[in-house]
């Protein structure tokens, strides 16, 4: 099942919970590309291999690709987030719970942002509708566990797998360097730095852009009185516009973040910074064939942390990593608890 460009446009204006979930999810998509667009160009910044100025436009032209070609191609990832839970058999019901789940989704990285942590909206999102769900249910009966643990393969393969290839890449990339003159190489690993860093950009938009389209997909069906589409396509229109309002975020920068990523964790050179984005890329390349929606916050900052490890241990600020962790840890049962209360609040008001 798809939906047409010019019946969503007549629709949206005629139907106020259309345009109420509408404006949510390109708000939580907006904060997307705001919060995370730093994880992508953190090291080609802190590396100085282009000014941040280049580096925010850069990433938002790849935020765009990677949602727009990536869907195209392989939506599993999009497929995954409209199926991991079920908000019941009446459409008004779920699409409160949904509303509630996006704007506490919108608070929870708002917040993250203003102290500067990496938070996942990756993991806002899943625990957002997660704790929307539940509220909605009074149980558990709303979470669909096949689904769900896609969700726990995706987390162990972006702590695990994003440290683990950023040392291996890092060790190879050191490998293949020994003998020459880095001086000298300066400018053909910045231009590699550069590329990788598009590459980041590019895996974050086929990434994260998916997960918010299948939000978007669930949003429309449930304001059109549709509570039991499981089979659908996603419409070009939608991807180009989810993909246009990611950048768009994207654009605005992120200088916090970028400041506690890329030049308070891991002090790098270029050739550590292009490897950490090559790890990351890596990792999330094989995640999305997959259809496993991993956390692009999680993957590259694991991969910096491989990088920094793989000098030695001391060369990873840990201070900086446990206020990490905390946030990651915190994000399900604190978002998921936001989600839930905002739902029951939003029950009682509509």
């Amino acid at each position: 099942m798809s939906v047409a460009l010019s019946d969503f446009i007549s629709q949206l204006f005629s139907n106020n919970a259309l345009l109420i979930t509408t404006l949510l999810t390109l708000g939580v998509i907006f904060v997307n590309g705001w919060t995370d667009a730093a994880n992508a160009i953190a090291t080609c910044i802190s590396t100085r291999s282009i000014t941040p100025r280049a580096a925010i436009i850069m990433a938002a032209v790849f935020n765009f690709l990677g949602g727009l070609v990536m869907t195209v191609f392989n939506p599993m990832v999009a497929q995954t987030i409209y199926n991991m839970v079920d908000f019941g058999g009446d459409a008004g019901e779920a699409l409160v719970a949904l509303c509630a789940a996006l704007f506490a989704i919108v608070l929870w990285a708002t917040a993250a942002w203003w102290f500067g942590i990496p938070t996942s909206e990756s993991h806002a999102l899943i625990a957002g509708i997660s704790g929307a769900a539940i509220a909605l249910q009074g149980g558990i009966s709303g979470i669909n566990p096949s689904e769900w643990v896609k969700v726990i393969y995706g987390l162990a393969l972006s702590l695990f797998l994003g440290f683990f290839t950023g040392w291996a890449t890092v060790k190879t990339v050191e490998f293949v360097l020994r003998g020459f003159n880095r001086r000298k190489l300066y400018t053909p690993l910045r231009l590699a730095q550069i590329i990788s860093a598009a590459g980041m950009a590019f895996m974050h938009g086929a990434q994260d852009g998916q997960k918010f389209m299948g939000v978007f997909m669930l949003g429309i069906f449930l304001a059109r009185g549709q509570a039991y589409v499981t089979q659908f396509v996603i419409p070009l229109w939608l991807i180009v516009l989810c993909s246009l309002v990611i950048s768009l975020g994207t654009s605005l920068g992120g200088m916090r973040i970028i400041k506690s990523v890329g030049l308070d964790m891991v002090k790098l050179e270029t050739y550590q910074g292009f490897s950490a984005d090559l790890a990351g890329v890596i990792c999330l390349l094989i995640a999305s064939v997959l259809g496993l929606p991993v956390s692009t916050t999680h993957t590259k900052t694991t991969a910096i942390m491989g990088v920094g490890a793989a000098r030695r241990l001391s060369a990873v600020n840990w201070g900086i990593v446990k206020e990490m962790f905390l946030a990651w840890i915190l994000t399900f049962p604190g978002c998921g608890l936001i989600s839930y209360l905002m739902t029951q609040a939003f029950m009682k008001l509509f």
